[in-house]
């Protein structure tokens, strides 16, 4: 095996070609025209052009792939993750062109590819699963006949799906026909697949995995457990090895049943079994037949490059490590970091400056020493990223790997806290809330958490953003005149910003020498003085940051501007968006704002249109769902109201902020709050549906 080409893009290409390099070993990246200048393309040995611009017209094109290998003279294929990493057919392809695949046989893809075949095998292997139905026949009416057996609650899911696309939770029989359609629709676009399951829903599981590997030798081992319960819209955002409700006995229980599974699927390589874990009871959800997003938690733990064994695997050698000669030392964290708000909704838009914490990059963090704790950023990200709607919306990974588990949750939180990315909102603000909150840090997160707990995160999270903006927005507008020194002047010029609903007025003053005298105002028509006067130094820390020192208090805020008006700034771990509403005139809380418009609130496709003209919709009534970064988004009617126009059809693509539906107020609207003005959403940008 002399040169790789990597079937994918982003931080899983660069992980790849990170451990092939250090193996002597060449690699050939791929890529989408957006994905011309992508860091993936510049670091790879090779790169060849698929052309198009979706995941369709490029990654999903088994014939272009093929026709890349041959092209640059590569003798092996990795998958990465996504994409056709679990597609059998896209396996078969790559043997029967000669060349190796790193990965499983196709026939062990398609044993446990679909959720109905691997529980069937997993009965066979007695591996635990929850009731269900998986059958051939697909019609409304015998899901819901087989639903009556089951009992509700149950999960609809996609038989070919993963990721948490095309799943959907159902309380009571009248929500089922919905969860299918919408879970079918989800997964013909995901997976081209629209075959679904339904089975026993338990409420308040983990989500706890364990990683196999198999040689070609009859060499089987597992590598320990990874707990990822913190997750939303079924997808994981948090990842910690050791999980803290597993202890030594049912991690053999657990390993063993995966390593069963594996073998009884004539399995081969690196593979993830997946079990919702309920007290000492668990159960199967499905196995991943490919390499995971939180492989480095467990790499963390034992030392190993999981990417290193699967092509020493692939090249026909056993297995390093006999499973009594596996070591696992200390606790591990991963965070997934992604351009989507703290309502997990996704964004589109530019990185205009990234700055990331000291960190290694793709390979194990080093041993904790006393006390301390290593870091490991994975990512893909630099200053001028285009962040698009073609692709799902994970910017990276941030690792952290120390002694004990207390450690490691402050280490990553003062990793994000030094974390700088700006130009596009991010979650990374609201996984630090989530690793500090006091059912993570007591280890008691459940799959549940996110959906008990996100409300009182987020108000967290505002709280955070109100005293930041409070402190240090003046920054954003004085900052460039800082640049200057600022020349003294007798006179004050009034500034009024606004961060959500939120505006503060103030009245500054040029001191010189980069110093400001600062007089907040009262919020009275008068514009009279308030008592907090305070004098201000800025200093500036390159293109993008200020130092900031207040009555003895020295911060540093990282700012950059996204219009003439507009600033997204970050200071303390601290992210939030401030407007220059200096010029505007305040609004009158008497004013009527008339007619609602719903409006994108990222790039994607129309999928679906509930709304029609002269309808009323319920406050949150779905008016249409549209698919972005592969998930399906509903939006809704942000208060009771009759529709007007409806603005766009199914098939049509849409772009932040274009007007789709044009509301008119219902009259038990006017009725219920004559004059109020309608709330705006929590969304960081100025969006009217989530």
């Amino acid at each position: 095996m002399k040169r790789i080409l990597i079937a994918n893009r982003g931080e899983i290409a660069r992980r790849v070609i990170h451990t092939a390099h250090a193996m002597g070993i060449e690699t050939v990246a791929v890529y989408s025209d957006p994905d011309a200048n992508a860091l993936h393309v510049r670091e790879a040995t090779q790169a060849f052009a698929l052309g198009g611009t979706t995941s369709a017209e490029s990654y999903l094109r088994v014939d272009r792939l093929i026709e890349a290998a041959r092209a640059t003279d590569a003798d092996a294929i990795h998958p990465g993750y996504g994409f056709l990493s679990e597609d059998a057919g896209f396996a078969q392809a790559v043997q029967d062109a000669g060349l190796c695949w790193i990965g499983p046989p196709p026939a062990a893809i398609r044993a446990l590819g679909s959720k109905s075949a691997a529980k069937a095998l997993a009965a066979a292997q007695g591996v635990p699963c929850l009731p269900g139905y998986a059958g051939e026949d697909q019609s409304e009416a015998r899901f819901v006949e087989e639903a009556g057996r089951i009992g509700y609650p149950l999960m609809v899911k996609a038989v070919a799906g993963g990721g948490g696309r095309g799943m959907r939770l159902v309380q009571e029989a009248a929500q089922l026909p919905a969860a299918l359609a919408s879970a079918r629709s989800e997964a013909v676009a995901g997976f081209g697949n629209g075959e679904l399951l339904i089975e026993r829903a338990v409420l308040h599981p983990r989500h706890v995995e364990v990683q196999v590997f198999v040689d070609t030798h009859g060499n089987a081992i597992h590598l320990g457990e990874r707990d990822c319960s913190v997750q939303r819209r079924h997808q994981k955002i948090i990842e910690e090895a050791p999980s803290p409700a597993v202890n030594a006995a049912l991690r053999q229980r657990m390993g063993q049943c995966a390593v069963s599974l594996a073998q009884g699927a004539g399995y081969v390589g690196a593979g993830t079994v997946e079990f919702l874990l309920e007290g000492d009871s668990f159960y199967l959800m499905e196995m991943n037949t490919r390499l995971q997003v939180e492989h480095p938690v467990t790499e963390a733990l034992t030392g190993l490059d999981l990417v290193e064994w699967q092509i020493r695997v692939a090249r026909g050698e056993p297995l390093p490590l006999a499973q009594e000669c596996v070591r696992l030392e200390g606790h591990s964290i991963e965070v997934r970091l992604c351009s989507e708000d703290e309502n997990f909704t996704p964004h589109t838009g530019r990185v205009q400056h990234f700055r990331a914490p000291a960190a290694s990059a793709f390979v194990a963090v080093a041993r904790p020493g006393e006390g301390h704790a290593s870091l490991r950023f994975d990512h893909s990200i630099e200053a001028g990223l285009e962040v698009t709607p073609h692709y799902d919306a994970l910017l990276g990974k941030l690792i952290v790997h120390a002694e004990t588990r207390e450690q490691a949750i402050d280490a990553m939180v003062q990793a994000l806290g030094q974390l700088e990315l700006l130009g596009l909102p991010t979650n990374r603000a609201l996984l630090a809330a989530c690793l500090e909150h006091p059912q993570f840090r007591a280890g008691d997160a459940l799959i549940s958490f996110l959906a008990g707990e996100a409300e009182a995160v987020r108000e967290k999270l505002l709280k955070k953003e109100l005293s930041a903006h409070s402190q240090y927005a003046l920054v954003a507008i004085l900052a460039k005149s800082s640049e200057s020194r600022g020349l003294p002047c007798s006179f004050s010029r009034p500034v009024r910003l606004r961060h959500r609903e939120s505006a503060s007025a103030m009245a500054v003053r040029a001191l010189g020498a980069g110093h400001w005298h600062v007089q907040r105002l009262a919020g009275g028509k008068d514009g009279a003085a308030a008592d907090d006067a305070s004098v201000l130094q800025l200093e500036r820390l390159g293109e993008h940051a200020v130092r900031c020192v207040s009555a003895g208090v020295s911060q540093r805020v990282a700012l950059v501007p996204v219009t003439s008006q507009r600033w997204h700034l970050q200071a303390g771990g601290v992210d939030w968006w401030l407007d220059d509403v200096s010029l505007r005139a305040a609004a009158r809380a008497g004013s009527d704002a008339g007619a609602a418009e719903l409006r994108a609130p990222f790039n994607g496709r129309v999928v679906h249109v509930m709304a029609e003209v002269g309808q009323t919709l319920p406050a949150r009534g779905t008016a249409l769902v549209i698919e972005s970064m592969k998930l399906e988004h509903s939006l809704s009617s942000p208060a009771e109201a009759i529709v007007a126009e409806v603005l766009v059809s199914v098939g049509q693509q849409v772009t932040p902020g274009q007007v789709l539906v044009r509301f008119a107020k219902s009259a038990a609207a006017v009725e219920a709050a004559p004059g109020d003005r309608q709330a705006a959403p929590k969304s960081q940008q100025p969006i009217t549906a989530g």
